[in-house]
């Protein structure tokens, strides 16, 4: 038996095990925190615009402190949200109490991301649909509760929502219906 390529073959199966075991890591770093039950919103509540969803009575949503680690090139799902008054972002942003116009490159970040506030008006890297735009940090897209009046009687988001204005999508070449949900990746400007 020809033992001359063996080093190369183990060191060849060490790194493959070492980096799928990071993947496996990083996968499974943020779970669930807990559960919320949905209400069923009052009348004339829960602003359906830019697709929201509404919570629905007795549905169980998922919970989260923590989201994914962030990295040069964080996968996310970017989201469309309105951050003016009577919009369905609900109140005014986070980070300064103000309502901001959708022709503003401005997102709000999940809970985890957005850091108790570490990240408010800091700009990040979206990458997504062959473009890269560079958007204000103002607003968090709360994992940790919803389902209320504060939230618009909207879910609370999932743990890797990058919520973007209208000027970002439009920065991005995406445009009408294909609005909605897309998968990026971001990173800190």
């Amino acid at each position: 038996m020809n033992m001359k390529g063996f080093p190369t073959i183990f060191l060849f199966i060490c790194f493959v095990l070492v980096i799928t075991n990071c993947f496996m890591v990083e996968a499974d770093t943020c779970k669930p925190s807990g559960k919320l039950r949905g209400k069923k919103p009052p009348p004339g509540k829960c602003n359906k615009g830019h697709d929201s969803d509404c919570c629905q009575e007795g549905k169980f949503y998922n919970t989260y402190t923590c989201s994914p680690p962030v990295s040069s090139h964080t996968t996310a799902t970017l989201t469309l949200n309105g951050f003016g008054p009577k919009e369905d972002g609900g109140g005014p942003c986070e980070c300064d109490n103000n309502y901001h116009k959708d022709s503003e490159l401005i997102v709000a970040l999940s809970t985890g991301w957005f850091n108790k506030k570490k990240r408010c008006m800091n700009y990040i890297n979206i990458h997504g649909n062959g473009k890269t735009v560079k958007a204000k940090v103002v607003d968090e897209c709360d994992s940790t509760v919803g389902c209320d009046d504060e939230h618009d009687y909207q879910p609370p988001c999932a743990n890797n929502i990058v919520d973007a204005s209208d000027a970002v999508w439009d920065a991005l070449g995406v445009y009408g219906d294909k609005r909605g949900e897309m998968e990026i990746y971001w990173s800190d400007a």
